[in-house]
């Protein structure tokens, strides 16, 4: 049955059975789902564009904080902290035996197969509030970068002292709008073009050496800035050769992204010093002009990369509630990548809407998302995948390697909780001046 239904889904995609392979095996896995066709190459995209776009605008800022040592030690330091707890989470896409056994298609899935009871819950709560929080503040961050090019324009007719106020709730709108379209991409399979234009954005503003800093706790900034367990199980999901494929992608992501912070936070401090890091660099304007549009191109894939999971989730749960209903089911036939369901389109559009409603109203988003990062990233970095790993090769506790696992987890924890502390600190000092759709930015 599961056959004949997957044949009526490329038949409706306009693809001739005639010229299909006749072998099943050359037109699914063995779960029934549609071959993967992902890449190392597609899930490095996939990661750059997500860890980049997360930390590069506060990383100057955060090493003038740290200093010229601490700055480039911690971030290596988180760098390999990263590396080594993805190491562990890829292995958790499967339970049990690494080629044959079930497919964990989410974080949730994961936590569920290998740990279950309320940490699946919390894994979602965590998860998707971080997600969700992300696309707010890409929004915000993208009217800054809009903002910015009108301001260096405006000060470069009418000299450096005037102030230029801009208001950034049009940008935001403009910015919503273009989200409405590409969140009709129905996965990460259909995603990995925009994320390669994205990644490739990343890096050249990161070659520019551009900082903007959006948070004020450092060792919050650069570890939030290595955070992306969170959608990593999904983007493993997209590859035809899963665990070996995703350790390569994810060395690969990792030393790309450590070398650009290093170039963004530090060569960046060093020739421009505080002025960067406070959004200073004004000259050369056209310069300053590119680095802020490929911010903005760059925020636009990596918004969908950060709402994908979060999509996904809640048409799985939609289809399971109401498998019957063809408003949920439904596939039209549409322009790829763009087929056409109608809870896919409302349903996004509304998110969409939500999270830019939200960025006007609360402008200072950053400082919240802050928190949300400090608090999402020992549990979804460190804490879960350490407790998978533990599961799934029977470390025997207080063993050596058990004793180990559980003192880096401790230390991330105190490393979230300080940096959660500083993102009230600056929440409470937003909420001092706040008003409601004030966004220029000031």
């Amino acid at each position: 049955k599961k056959i004949v239904e997957n044949s009526k889904n490329i038949q409706e995609l306009g693809v001739s059975m005639d010229v299909l392979p006749r072998n099943r095996s050359d037109l699914f896995d063995e779960d029934g789902r549609v071959k993967r066709t992902g890449t190392v190459w597609t899930a490095s995209a996939h990661i750059i564009t997500a860890v980049i776009g997360s930390g590069v605008l506060s990383l100057a800022w955060a090493v003038a904080q740290i200093g010229w040592v601490g700055g480039p030690v911690v971030m290596i330091l988180f760098s390999l902290v990263t590396y080594y707890t993805s190491i562990l989470l890829c292995a958790c896409y499967r339970s049990g035996d690494s080629v044959t056994s079930k497919r964990n298609y989410t974080y949730m899935d994961a936590i569920h197969s290998n740990l279950g009871g309320i940490k699946v819950k919390l894994c979602g709560v965590v998860q998707y509030v971080n997600l969700f929080g992300t696309a707010i503040g890409y929004t915000i961050a993208s009217a800054i970068s809009m903002i910015a090019i009108q301001r260096t324009s405006c000060q470069q007719s009418n000299g450096d002292k005037d102030p230029c106020h801009v208001n950034g709730n049009p940008y935001m709108i403009a910015f919503g709008a273009i989200q409405i379209i590409f969140s009709q991409i129905p996965d990460f399979d259909e995603l990995w073009w925009l994320s390669i234009v994205a990644a490739l954005m990343s890096l050249g503003y990161s070659t520019i050496g551009l900082g903007l800093g959006i948070s004020r706790m450092s060792l919050g900034n650069i570890a939030f800035a290595y955070s992306y367990s969170m959608i990593l199980i999904e983007i493993q999901d997209t590859l035809k050769a899963e665990e070996n494929t995703m350790r390569k992608a994810t060395l690969i992501s990792v030393a790309v992204t450590t070398l650009f912070y290093m170039l963004c936070g530090c060569v960046g401090y060093a020739a421009f010093g505080n002025l960067l890091a406070a959004g200073g660099f004004r000259n050369p304007y056209w310069l300053l002009d590119i680095a802020n549009l490929a911010i903005v191109i760059h925020l636009v894939g990596a918004y969908q990369v950060y709402c994908q999971p979060l999509f996904a989730f809640v048409e799985k749960e939609a289809s399971k509630r109401y498998p019957e209903s063809k408003f949920i089911t439904k596939e039209t036939k549409g322009s790829k990548p763009f087929n056409v369901n109608l809870f896919r389109l409302v349903w996004r559009t509304v998110f969409v809407i939500t999270t830019t409603l939200i960025s006007m109203i609360m402008p200072f988003f950053n400082d919240v998302l802050g928190l949300l990062g400090a608090i999402g990233f020992w549990p979804l970095t460190v804490y879960f995948p350490v407790e998978m790993y533990i599961v799934q090769k029977n470390v025997p506790r207080w063993s050596t390697r058990w004793f180990c696992l559980q003192i880096l987890s401790l230390s991330c924890l105190v490393v979230s909780v300080a940096a959660a502390a500083g993102s009230v600190v600056g929440i409470v000092t937003d909420l001092k001046s706040y008003k409601p759709f004030k966004t220029d930015f000031s």
